[in-house]
């Protein structure tokens, strides 16, 4: 079974729009620091930073210091809890798309 605590880790993380952005602004940048995260984002840094050490907790971001500045980048793995909950339910959505599937063909075959 899947470990629950790493998957309400991953949603309550994932769950504040906020940070779902300052997610999504990295994962689309190989690495950014946080004076460029908060370049354009109406967001303090200060809070910036909050939201920055959520997803570090939650294993969803890695830091790596360069002198006076702190570079994050994504980690993919840490996004597996969720992507296993989804797999194991997966089997439902497989078998709800064949039932769609032979109805749209008994309607219109």
């Amino acid at each position: 079974m899947i470990a629950a605590d790493s998957i309400d880790a991953v949603m309550r993380t994932l769950a504040d729009p906020t940070r779902r952005a300052v997610f999504e602004r990295i994962s689309k940048a190989r690495e950014i620091s946080v004076a460029e995260l908060t370049q354009g984002s109406g967001v303090t840094q200060g809070a910036i930073s909050q939201h920055l050490k959520s997803l570090k907790q939650a294993g969803l971001v890695a830091e790596r210091p360069e002198g006076r500045k702190v570079y994050y980048r994504v980690q993919p793995e840490g996004l597996q809890p969720l992507a296993d909950w989804m797999e194991h339910y997966g089997v439902f959505w497989r078998e709800r798309f064949a039932n769609l599937r032979t109805l749209l063909k008994e309607i219109d075959p």
